[in-house]
């Protein structure tokens, strides 16, 4: 590992010191998770059962080395080869009918016992059981009420940010259009997870408009980006918001993994400070100027190219003949950093101070929910589940991604249970001191990277 990562700052901030409570709590959860991963026998060889080519899914090993190249997710089945991708194929392709015939055209044999996870893993079977169950309960059935008002929500909201900025509030109807901005962005993460209306062409469409129109942003790149993060969150080499250089650093350890990209240590050293200030508003502007029209360009999705392009012909093209061209792009990039900051910042305190797994280890789909996911609570009022979209509650996202997401505060009460009954902590803490903890891993990677 980076020799950084024993260091200690010489003079901590006063940031790190009114967190440290919290960070060593997080640490001893996390080792106590590890220490029942190991009590139940499952280490890094028993995940691999199969040869290079082929995966488990459902008591059958599947030949892919022909299908590899041609598989609709991209390069996320290398993730599993040779390895039980039942969990992540289930809960990634519920909604798809499609994928269980082209499963089926595979070339297959069946497994031995004992190579599945479930078959080694009281926990994952329990898991098992219980999602079987709540899909039975009708917990991912959709609800059309609540999609309307998520919709309406989010027109409601431009409507009056613009009346604002058209009636003299413009720094307040600027705020409300960046907050709306982010609440565009989750609002299209249940798109992406085909967890509105559960018809997948819909769900994707929705999520077109919604993430073109409303962020500027390539709805398939944040597919393909963000399931792979899904399928091995805090995973070297295989989550890719972990790699996040030369901007960012969440991790010492992933710094060694992302060799190529330029680091500088003055930079880093500063990073609590300018994540919410500078960085989060870099990294939209970098995906909405080049990363997301390149990958809509270069896949001839052109139909998210005319989703994205409408939100920029309004900006650039409508405004500056009211406002003039300098006002409308100062507002722009000030609404567009209130909006950046919003959803980046709420999205960093479910993973990005929580351990990383090394590239050549694998745990189980619940521990990876468990151990590199966190919870923040509802709070008064329930007030940080519409804040955060109920992505407050990522355990049981990351358990059931495709479950409509404002079922998740019910679930969490039998998520709970289950943990309990197996001894894993069940992490989650308040809004405040998940902002605190997360900030201050960012002022301690920081100071650890500086040396």
């Amino acid at each position: 590992s980076h020799p950084a990562l024993t260091a200690t700052p010489k003079t901590p901030s006063p940031q790190i010191r009114q967190s440290e409570a919290h960070l060593r709590l997080f640490g001893r959860m996390c080792k106590t998770t590890q220490s029942t991963l190991k009590n139940r026998g499952l280490k890094v060889q028993d995940f691999k059962k199969g040869g290079e080519n082929e995966i488990l899914i459902k008591g059958r090993w599947y030949d892919v080395t022909s299908f590899a190249k041609r598989h609709p997710g991209g390069r996320i089945l290398n993730f599993y080869r040779g390895k039980d991708a039942t969990q992540a194929f289930r809960e990634m392709h519920i909604r798809s009918k499609k994928a269980e015939k082209m499963l089926k055209s595979l070339k297959s044999r069946p497994a031995a016992k004992g190579d599945a996870v479930v078959d080694n893993d009281a926990l994952v079977k329990d898991f098992v059981e219980l999602r079987d169950q709540l899909q039975k309960e009708g917990f991912y059935a959709p609800n059309y009420l609540h999609i309307a008002y998520r919709f309406s929500e989010i027109i409601l909201m431009h409507v009056i940010g613009l009346y604002l900025v058209f009636n003299s509030w413009p720094i307040l109807g600027m705020i409300i259009l960046g907050v709306v901005e982010g609440r565009c962005g989750w609002l299209m993460h249940e798109g992406g997870h085909n967890s509105l209306t559960g018809i997948i062409g819909i769900d994707h469409a929705l999520q077109v408009v919604t993430y073109g129109v409303g962020c500027g942003m390539s709805a398939a790149w944040w597919r393909n980006q963000h399931n792979k993060h899904h399928a091995m969150p805090q995973k070297l080499e295989h989550d890719v918001d972990l790699n996040t250089l030369p901007l960012v650093l969440f991790n010492i350890d992933a710094a060694e993994h992302q060799k190529k990209a330029p680091k500088s240590k003055a930079w880093i050293r500063m990073q609590a400070f300018l994540f919410p200030s500078v960085i989060c508003s870099l990294v939209a502007i970098f995906w909405q100027m080049y990363l997301h029209p390149r990958h809509a360009l270069r896949t001839k999705r052109f139909h998210e190219l005319a989703s994205m392009g409408l939100r920029w012909a309004f900006i650039f093209g409508y405004l500056p003949t009211v406002f003039g061209f300098y006002p409308t792009l100062a507002g722009a990039l000030f609404s567009n950093a209130i909006g950046a900051c919003y959803i980046f910042c709420n999205f960093a305190v479910s993973h990005t101070h929580l351990p990383v797994v090394k590239a050549e280890e694998d745990v189980s789909w619940v521990i990876y929910a468990a151990k590199h996911t966190m919870n923040v609570k509802s709070g008064a009022g329930k007030w940080v589940d519409w804040w955060m979209s109920y992505l407050n509650f990522q355990i049981e996202h990351h358990l059931f991604p495709a479950m409509p997401q404002f079922r998740h505060p019910e679930v969490s009460k039998r998520v709970q249970k289950l943990f309990a009954k197996h001894n894993i902590p069940y992490l989650q803490t308040s809004y405040t001191e998940a902002m605190q903890i997360t900030f201050s891993n960012l002022d301690h990677v920081g100071h650890a990277f500086y040396g």
